[in-house]
């Protein structure tokens, strides 16, 4: 089958300048060589965009000793003003080159280009956003001991200090949005950071590299490895000289990361896996329900964590809801990113791909009714349309594990008795996303109130934002990321005393 670069689409002479480039490891403020190289492919064609440096455990000692001295010399003297510019300017390179970081991350993880549109203006936003939170890191005054203010005259104050180096973990569903929402609290709470990429979606992070040193930032500040996560991932986690680990990935690996951690008892934030309940009551607006429920499933072809795939549907509406979503879901536009009226992208990879299709096959042969989709695409790229499953069961595997994919497993209640309903929703391990559809909204709040997730929304779905804290409960991770609290991540508190 003869298949044409992107799909035949356009790219920018910029994108195509930089695919063409030698890509490798940046370390203590210079381009190297690796030990190693990989190669990365555009997921809705197949073919080959670029080969890129890999390394293992000798580079990521090398980032670690830069990131320290980096930390202990220019950017832990650099004043507030100045750390607060120089990520302030970083922000206006992304803002100019954010062509060259959409369409990289549309080529290398096949989003949709509205998305993808999306997240790097979003990612400029988190970086203004966090430059201007530097100058309000601010530390506290409270009563001096008992013992010591018996005595005499005595002031007790807290300071915020950064952590230190902190290792940072990267996946391949939304590359660049990820590095940013580690990379720039991390920054601006003065620390020193290792990032590691994904094997499969590294350029939109290599392009940013570039963008830190044209922005100024001292050598060491920032560094980046590309590698694979048993052993690059694994040695940034294992190693003595890095203070926190940032990992944003599957529940298996985190629990992984949490073992490598304990050697030096390095702080740890992790960002895991989901099973979101999308919870829609019989009073709900099914004109902003179909596409919303259609939508929080099939948002970035299933391959986000916060995806609402396990769908209660109260009897009353459950049948002209799943008709509906089946018709919108049919409208949904599959192709290549660069094409604006894609509305679903690709699997990431052959192996992912499989990996999906397997369960939509377990759904099939466990008894539940395939409303739409099942069958992979038959064209170039790893095309899986929006599959829906009515009729499932809590214990069929499509509603247990997280699939990854664009996999809806839909389950009828009867009741409204909102105990036993949040019973439902709250039967998983995970506690990432929820969202509730209803049009009371006192029932909304109780509902909310039950839903056992970091992030539950009303009437909508996946509500992020750079300002909104972001986290899970149960095995969907520890910590919380945007926000102040993804700030605090990267902050330890110190103690002063002074007798006066």
């Amino acid at each position: 089958m003869n298949v044409l670069p992107f799909d035949g689409h356009a790219i920018a002479p910029e994108t195509a300048a930089f695919l063409g480039q030698q890509h490798r490891l940046l370390i203590d403020g210079a381009w190297v060589d690796g030990s190693g190289e990989h190669v990365t492919r555009d997921p809705a064609t197949g073919l080959e965009l670029a080969r890129f440096a890999t390394g293992g455990a000798a580079e990521v000692d090398a980032a670690v000793a830069a990131a320290r001295r980096a930390f202990h010399g220019a950017w832990g003297r650099m004043t507030v003003s100045d750390r607060t510019a120089i990520l302030f300017r970083l922000a206006r390179i992304m803002e100019a080159n954010a062509q060259l970081l959409t369409e990289l991350d549309i080529v290398d993880n096949g989003m949709p280009g509205f998305i993808a549109g999306l997240t790097t203006a979003n990612c400029v936003e988190m970086v203004d956003y966090y430059a201007g939170a530097v100058m309000r890191i601010e530390g506290t005054t409270t009563a001096p001991p008992r013992h010591i203010a018996a005595e005499t005259e005595a002031l007790t104050y807290t300071l915020r200090e950064p952590v230190g180096v902190a290792g940072l973990i990267v996946p391949w569903n939304v590359p660049l949005s990820t590095a940013i929402l580690k990379l720039a609290p991390a920054l601006a709470a003065g620390c020193t950071v290792v990032m590691k990429p994904s094997e499969e979606t590294p350029l939109s992070v290599l392009a940013l590299g570039q963008m830190i040193l044209d922005a100024g930032f001292p050598a060491g500040v920032v560094n980046i490895v590309n590698g694979f996560g048993a052993d690059c991932g694994a040695a940034l986690a294992a190693h003595p000289g890095v203070d926190k680990i940032s990992f944003t990935g599957s529940t298996v690996t985190g629990k992984k990361i949490v073992q490598a951690a304990l050697g030096n008892l390095k702080k740890v934030s992790l960002e895991l896996g989901g099973k979101s309940p999308v919870v829609v009551m019989p009073d709900a607006d099914l004109a902003l329900a179909v596409p919303g429920v259609a939508l929080a499933t099939f948002f970035l072809q299933g391959q986000n964590c916060m995806a609402g795939t396990r769908i209660f549907a109260h009897e009353a509406i459950h049948d002209a809801l799943v008709e509906g979503v089946a018709a919108f879901s049919a409208g949904m536009k599959l192709g290549h990113g660069l094409d604006p009226a894609t509305m679903q992208g690709p699997m990431i990879s052959d192996a992912h791909s499989a990996k999906v299709m397997s369960y939509i096959e377990a759904g099939k042969a466990a008894g539940a009714t395939l409303v739409c989709g099942g069958d992979k695409l038959d064209r170039p790229g790893n095309f899986i349309p929006p599959t829906i499953f009515a009729d499932c069961r809590p214990d069929m595997s499509i509603v247990r594990d997280e699939i990854f994919g664009p996999v809806m497993a839909v389950q009828k209640f009867a009741t409204t008795d909102l105990d036993a309903i949040a019973e439902l929703a709250n039967d998983t391990p995970f506690g990432l996303s929820g969202s509730v559809w209803t049009r009371d909204l006192s029932t909304a709040h109780r509902m909310v109130k039950r839903i056992r997730a970091g992030h539950v929304s009303i009437n909508c779905h996946g509500a992020v934002g750079t300002n909104i804290p972001f986290g899970g409960f149960g095995q969907s991770g520890w910590g919380r990321e945007f926000g102040r609290e993804g700030l605090d991540a990267y902050l330890e508190t110190k103690a002063v005393t002074a007798r006066l």
